[in-house]
């Protein structure tokens, strides 16, 4: 049972990581929340244990980020904030569980073994704009039954704006969720990939899926363009 705990507090991470070891979990641990969507991405996991006070990236952040790229590993949030709108926040962008500090040692191992055993929520199998189709499963892309050969980096781009189809979204969101959230570069580098995605689900087809709003990003049309 593989977990990531992400957690900024050196001396509580250590116990929980030496406590969850000891009791058949392979832990890895990382204490900041751009680590934590790296390591989530790159890497599988059966559960999540997020803080929500983190440098860099805060829980909320992490955890929005991790379910726009479609990673559906089941969340437990860890916090010393425990309001009742912090829960809600919480569970409204896909946690699915909640404890708070101080907290019980065995409450926390029967919470995680509750969540794996449970598993993540279903992803959808395939993403649908009119006759564009993105198979999540198979990482398989067609327009009206013809498959289109895509980079990685283009076949992301083409998810997160088909997960958002019919949505405004601006460079910046582009560049953090399908780049890196500490993606330094040249921003310019998001036309550059909207056109090479332009030219192979668009125009051998006489289509416009991919739109340009002026001053606020992309947007793709629902119906396929």
């Amino acid at each position: 049972m593989r977990v990531l705990m992400v957690e900024d507090e050196l001396r509580l991470a250590d116990t929980v990581h030496r406590g969850l070891t000891d009791a058949g979990f392979v832990v890895e641990l990382v204490h900041d929340g751009e680590n934590a969507v790296w390591a989530a991405t790159e890497h599988s996991y059966d559960v999540i244990v997020l803080d929500i006070m983190l440098p860099k990236l805060n829980g909320y952040r992490v955890l929005e980020l991790l379910r726009a790229r479609g990673i559906w590993t089941p969340v437990l949030m860890l916090t010393a904030k425990d309001g009742e709108y912090d829960q809600t926040d919480a569970f409204d962008l896909g946690a699915d569980d909640y404890l708070t500090k101080p907290f019980s040692f065995l409450v926390l191992v029967a919470r995680l073994r509750a969540l794996i055993r449970r598993g993540g929520p279903e992803r959808p199998v395939v993403l649908m704009a009119g006759d564009l189709s993105l198979d999540v499963a198979r990482r398989r892309v067609e327009r009206n039954g013809r498959e289109i050969t895509l980079t990685p980096r283009e076949y992301g781009l083409l998810e997160f704006l088909m997960r958002h189809r019919g949505d405004t979204v601006s460079k910046s969101e582009i560049l953090q969720n399908v780049w890196d959230p500490a993606f330094d570069g040249d921003p310019n580098v998001v036309e550059v990939y909207v056109r090479y995605l332009r030219k192979k689900i668009d125009t051998p087809f006489a289509r416009h899926a991919i739109e340009t709003i002026r001053g606020m990003g992309y947007r793709l049309n629902p119906e396929g363009g």
